[in-house]
C-alpha cells in the first residue's frame, strides 16, 4: 500500500515510450501542454540533445486567439526551427495526451510547416 498509483497519463505515457524512440534520422516530436500553454520540442534520444523548441509563452512567439489557434502557430513555428535545422521526419510523441483538441492542432501544424510523420 505504501507504492503511489500512477496517473492515467502516465500510464499511458510509459507505455508510449516503451516503443517509441528519437533517432538522428527521426527525431521525437514531444508535446507537453498545461493550462497556460503549449510546448513543444524536437528531441534526438540518442545524444540527448533538443534540435528545436517552441511554445506558446516563449518571447518569439507571436500567435494570437484561443489556445487551438495558438497550438497550429506553436506546431508552425517549432517545425520551422526543426526543418531550418535540418529535420524533415519526426516521430510524434503525444507524451501521454489524447490525439485530439490542442495536441491535434499542434501536430496539423507542424505538418503545415513541413514535418512528415
Amino acid at each position: 500500500m505504501a507504492r503511489k498509483k500512477l496517473s492515467r497519463r502516465d500510464r499511458i505515457k510509459k507505455g508510449i515510450r516503451k516503443r517509441l524512440t528519437g533517432s538522428e534520422e527521426r527525431p521525437r516530436l514531444s508535446v507537453f501542454r498545461s493550462n497556460k500553454g503549449i510546448y513543444a520540442q524536437v528531441i534526438n534520444d540518442i545524444t540527448g540533445l533538443t534540435i528545436a523548441s517552441a511554445s506558446s509563452l516563449s518571447k518569439d512567439f507571436t500567435g494570437t486567439g484561443n489556445k487551438s489557434d495558438q497550438s497550429v502557430a506553436v506546431g508552425k513555428l517549432v517545425g520551422e526551427k526543426a526543418i531550418a535545422a535540418g529535420v524533415k521526419e519526426v516521430v510524434f510523441d503525444r507524451n501521454g495526451y489524447l490525439y485530439h483538441g490542442r495536441v491535434k492542432s499542434l501536430a496539423e501544424g507542424a505538418r503545415e510547416a513541413g514535418l512528415v510523420f
